[in-house]
């Protein structure tokens, strides 16, 4: 075990006729009801909001990015400060992911060793080497409430022979992480690869679960793949997780996706992507995602949605919210993020009464008959440029 002593989940109610579940998360900043969605913010804040504005729109934990934050400002400065709850101004609980993906997504920057990933600062060609114990010290340093085991993530159309040894990386490492945890009030979570070959990511979740991590991740999925595989395999490796343990798909975050995660037995979800497109101008609405800059908002009096409660849609309306984009103002791309985010996290809020009142396959169904998904082929498209600017550090 890592010896987290502030740390715990538990299950508070389970779906008669689906895998969901909700439960509780307890840490030394709080407890998080799940199953819970975390806002990211990679680089100690999430885009364009304030720590009270996120709290407004029902936030209980965030996300941070180790690599970043190692780079920038370098953990030393957040140690300065007693740790990133007070650097950042967010007394909740916090998560920090490894860097793993962001240090695999440089290519032609980074060079893969047994010991670890050497890479050169995108920021400013100097270079690093980030071992499995070096991400362990660094995630100390920066004192989040959940750290994740350093982990070697696999891209979506590579060979076996190539993620079977990304896989078996992975599995090393995360017993070196284990060895250097040292504990300290933070739970460590392993994370399982496997890449699209099923019988890999069974495997590979067996040997994580079999390590006694504090929670468990699935890693290495919505990176470009399709949906259909992406829950494909993401349905192999929740077989061999343990149910008392939190499960944390890693990278999701559309609210189709949250749906369909939740009634498979996720626990924990991140993503980008709801605030990435309300910078973008696309805003969340029952029937789907609408884009704030099309004419039809140009003269709507009501809000983008009547029947959301944030601080948006509550102060103004759509044809406002349509003249600043529109105008290129800043403040546009604050409220399209808070209504996103509050769109989320309300649906979390809803998916948990819905598993504490029995009737969440009711729910499931309701929700997938009036959302429409974005079309597959742009999703991909979308994503694959998500990814060049996610480890350029736009996102």
């Amino acid at each position: 075990m890592s010896g987290a002593t502030s740390f715990s989940f538990k299950v508070l109610a389970e779906c008669r006729d689906a895998s969901a579940r909700a439960g509780e998360i307890t840490t030394a900043h709080g407890k998080v009801s799940t199953p819970a969605f975390m806002p990211v913010g990679s680089q100690a804040t999430v885009k364009t909001l304030t720590p009270e504005e996120l709290a407004a729109c029902g936030a209980s934990m965030v996300l941070a990015n180790t690599y970043h934050l190692y780079l920038r400002p370098g953990v030393d400065v957040v140690r300065r400060f007693g740790g990133l709850h007070r650097f950042m101004g967010w007394t909740g609980p916090i998560l920090t992911d490894s860097g793993g993906y962001q240090v695999f997504s440089l290519a032609s920057l980074r060079r893969v060793r047994d010991d670890g990933v050497v890479f050169r600062s995108h920021i400013d060609g100097s270079e690093h080497l980030i071992t499995p114990e070096r991400a362990m010290e660094i995630q100390r340093g920066l004192g989040a409430d959940i750290i994740m085991a350093f982990d070697q993530p696999a891209s979506y159309g590579q060979d076996l022979v190539e993620v079977q040894q990304a896989t078996e990386r992975t599995h090393r490492w995360a017993r070196l992480c284990l060895d250097s945890h040292v504990g300290q009030g933070q739970a460590l979570f392993g994370i399982s690869q496997g890449g699209a070959f099923p019988e890999l990511r069974r495997r590979s979740a067996e040997y994580v679960a079999s390590l006694g991590f504090d929670g468990y991740a699935i890693g290495g999925l919505c990176l470009g793949e399709p949906k259909e595989v992406m829950w494909a395999m993401a349905e192999e490796t929740l077989t061999q997780l343990p149910k008392g343990k939190a499960r944390y798909l890693m990278g999701v975050g559309s609210p189709e996706d949250l749906v369909e995660g939740v009634a498979r037995g996720i626990d924990l979800f991140d993503s980008a992507l709801p605030t990435r497109v309300a910078r973008n101008g696309a805003l969340f609405a029952p029937s789907g995602r609408r884009s704030i800059r099309n004419a039809e908002f140009r003269e709507m009096e009501g809000p983008i949605d009547p029947d959301c409660d944030c601080y948006t849609c509550r102060t103004f309306s759509a044809a406002y919210l349509h003249h600043l984009f529109k105008a290129e103002e800043i403040l546009g791309l604050r409220l399209a993020t808070i209504h996103n985010l509050r769109f989320v996290l309300k649906l979390m809020d809803d998916m948990r009464r819905a598993i504490a009142g029995g009737d969440f396959p009711t729910f499931r169904s309701e929700f997938k008959s009036r959302y429409q998904p974005t079309n597959e082929q742009a999703r991909l498209a979308q994503k694959r440029g998500w990814l060049v600017e996610r480890h350029r550090g736009k996102l």
